[in-house]
């Protein structure tokens, strides 16, 4: 087959106030599968943006078979076969529009007529789907679709054009390990069958091992090291060339007096449907872990809590005082905060200064009759960029223009300037690198070290293991477990989120029969 090669020579990329690239050479060709990594902030998905026409004010070539391109648009890009699916997958899909619609968007744009044929249209997609394994509707509004469900149509978005070159941006984030299994055999086939090279951003770089033929390490808006992909290669290895220093042991939970139970929620349904009368408690100074597969209901559990999704029966209980939280504006004024899992959709203003965020959760504090004291919002500021470390080259910088590890420092930072009671963490470490993530393990020991009652829901059953003191473990929207952290296993987790029901007795049977745990429900 062909090779074609897309590449970058002196690419440079400055944002106000900071220098995002920094005359970077770098390429890929076509039937390869190249991974990108870096910390955040390191320039990965501002190089990837600047290939996919996303950041036209880039300075230096950009190459394509060795021949310069401008590309200062996406419709280039997608002209010169450069498709990018990011990790933000609400902001790349037209919810009121329906899955076929979606999936099919360049095609319409690019290349439509006035008179929708709207038959060609589902079989199109249909035929896109089919490829892909992906079993939905394509008349489905894309609003009700799963967050794994809508990275899926991203996907099949950009497949369906002529693709020769594919970027993801953290695509596995919100799948399932069944998801990201069909997405690697997807991956392995674009490139086997059909020549197309995928450029890979992930932070899990045990997946880069896994589905990589080599990786670019990036930091500090250059590229510092480009390697194959071995059977030597190891996790470590890449992590020091990212950091530019040995990884540190993983933060666990530190160990402090619990008190009283704290935070209680009873027979709590609603969220539609996804929340099934879910009991929990949470003491003071204690980390609940929420774990379940993608669907399981975690992130429905948080928002129900929380008031952003409707309940319909149950109580919650903070203090022995039972509360009525219909809306979100409820539950901050009882002193609950709600770090969500997309945070540049939900947890941040990205439109908005890094000042005006962090105050953003208390800012009653700053006014005076109808007037912000924007002295003691800056003050606000500056305590909890220093306190929590956000890097910013000011805090007037937009929030967009951070890295995601600083904006979830943000996300979480307009919660600590609130002084809250009870901490709901959805997915906090989603998207970030090992660096990030210590801190944000850090910060929130600190949070339940401080008396909070915090709550913390992940897929990563690793993290829960290290930070959380108990478990409750999601299946279809109802607790099928409550584990000892100090008492359990990868194992038991995966065999309780999966629907098992009985661990001890599976496990028995297991050895009885020289089987499988997971086999015997």
């Amino acid at each position: 087959m062909q090779k074609i090669t897309l590449g970058t020579k002196n690419v440079s990329m400055e944002f106000p106030g900071v220098k995002a690239l920094s005359d970077v050479d770098f390429s890929v060709s076509t039937g390869e599968i190249r991974a990108v990594v870096g910390a955040n902030g390191a320039g990965k998905s501002t190089l990837m943006k600047v290939l996919a026409g996303a950041n036209p004010g880039y300075t230096g070539e950009i190459l394509l078979n060795d021949k310069p391109v401008e590309i200062r648009n996406t419709i280039t890009a997608k002209k010169l076969g450069i498709q990018i699916v990011y990790q933000e997958v609400d902001t790349a899909l037209i919810p009121t529009f329906s899955v076929a619609e979606n999936v099919m968007l360049n095609e319409t744009v690019l290349h439509g007529s006035h008179i929708m044929n709207w038959n060609k249209l589902y079989s199109s997609a249909q035929k896109v789907l089919n490829r892909l394994h992906i079993n939905v509707n394509p008349r489905t509004l894309v609003q009700n679709l799963s967050l794994a469900k809508k990275q899926m149509v991203l996907i099949a978005r950009a497949i369906q054009s002529s693709c020769n070159f594919l970027i993801l941006d953290e695509p596995t984030a919100p799948l399932s390990e069944n998801e990201t299994k069909e997405l690697f055999d997807l991956v392995e086939r674009l490139r086997s069958t059909e020549n197309i090279a995928i450029v890979f951003i992930s932070h899990r770089i045990n997946e880069v091992i896994q589905i990589c033929d080599r990786y670019t390490v990036m930091r500090n808006g250059t590229i510092v090291d480009t390697s194959e992909v071995t059977e030597n290669t190891t996790s470590a290895e890449i992590v020091e060339k990212m950091l530019g220093r040995s990884i540190e042991e993983e933060v666990s939970k530190e160990k402090v007096q619990l008190g009283d139970v704290m935070f209680e929620i009873n027979n709590l349904s609603g969220a539609a449907g996804h929340v099934k009368d879910v009991s929990l408690h949470v003491k003071s100074g204690e980390i609940v872990g929420i774990a379940g597969l993608v669907g399981a209901g975690k992130s429905e559990l948080c928002k129900t809590i929380f008031g952003a999704y409707e309940k319909d029966h149950g109580k919650i209980t903070l203090h022995g005082k039972e509360l009525n939280i219909k809306k979100p504006s409820q539950a901050l004024k009882n002193r609950i905060a709600l770090v969500p899992e997309e945070r540049r959709k939900e947890g941040v203003l990205v439109s908005e200064d890094v000042s005006f965020n962090l105050s953003a959760a208390s800012m009653d504090r700053y006014c005076t009759v109808s007037f912000i004291n924007r002295s003691k919002v800056d003050d606000n500021a500056h305590k909890y960029v220093d306190e929590l470390g956000i890097i910013t080259p000011s805090i007037r910088q937009q929030v967009r223009n951070l890295s995601g590890g600083n904006q979830q420092k943000v996300s979480v930072g307009k919660w600590l300037a609130a002084d809250c009671s009870v901490y709901i963490f959805d997915e906090p470490t989603k998207g970030v690198d090992v660096g990030a993530k210590q801190e944000i393990f850090g910060l929130i020991n600190q949070i339940a070290a401080n008396g909070n009652a915090v709550i913390y829901a992940s897929c990563e059953n690793s993290e829960l293991l290290n930070i959380a003191d108990r478990i409750y473990v999601l299946f279809d929207g109802e607790v099928r477990a409550e584990l000892n952290t100090a008492e359990t296993s990868e194992d038991e987790i995966m065999y309780y989120a999966v629907g098992g029901k009985n661990y001890n007795t599976a496990q028995q049977v297991a050895v009885n029969s020289g089987g499988n745990s997971y086999d015997n429900k």
